[in-house]
């Protein structure tokens, strides 16, 4: 396909840009693109998945609440990796960072999968004890809700339903 701006090189290059619901598809050479402004992937100020990573990683709590305290650096004790290297590398050091760095990588967590938890579909075949639990894991939160509002009546049939469900966990 050749370049749609000078019709003369072949695109290289193709953008999908959507403006108030608007789709429009551009293929341009690297050339015509450089011309207009365009980020280029790969070039110093081009776009980056990392990029944009880093940027997310760089939220802080703290800083964020207007408390401005420094503190020493948040570092992992097992590879001595600190968050801000992890926020430009974008992978941790080893398995112990998770535990170190959680504090901070719950909320970013929150705010790009907006749930700090799995709530996808579960395989039929395979699925049918993970789906029992959550049944059960969202039961035991009615229980609770009808506690609090002391709907004993609801509470008592919500109890029976999760005894019914873990006996037949037990029995698989």
């Amino acid at each position: 396909m050749l370049c749609q701006e000078c019709g003369k090189k072949p695109s290289t290059l193709h953008f999908t840009k959507i403006v108030n619901g608007e789709k429009t598809e551009f293929h341009i050479c690297e050339s015509c693109a450089r011309e207009k402004g365009e980020l280029i992937p790969g070039t110093p100020n081009g776009f980056s998945i990392h990029n944009l990573l880093s940027g997310l990683l760089n939220f802080d709590p703290a800083s964020a609440s207007g408390l401005g305290v420094k503190t020493q650096p948040l570092r992992c004790e097992q590879c001595g990796l600190t968050y801000a290297q992890f926020s430009k590398l974008g992978r941790f050091g080893c398995s112990s960072c998770y535990n170190h760095f959680s504090d901070r990588l719950d909320p970013l967590i929150k705010r790009v999968h907006g749930n700090t938890g799995h709530v996808g579909k579960v395989p039929k075949r395979s699925g049918g004890l993970i789906q029992s639990k959550r049944e059960i894991e969202m039961l035991k939160k009615e229980l609770l809700y009808h506690i609090e509002h002391e709907e004993f009546e609801h509470a008592a049939t919500v109890r029976d339903q999760i005894r019914d469900l873990e006996k037949k966990l037990a029995d698989q």
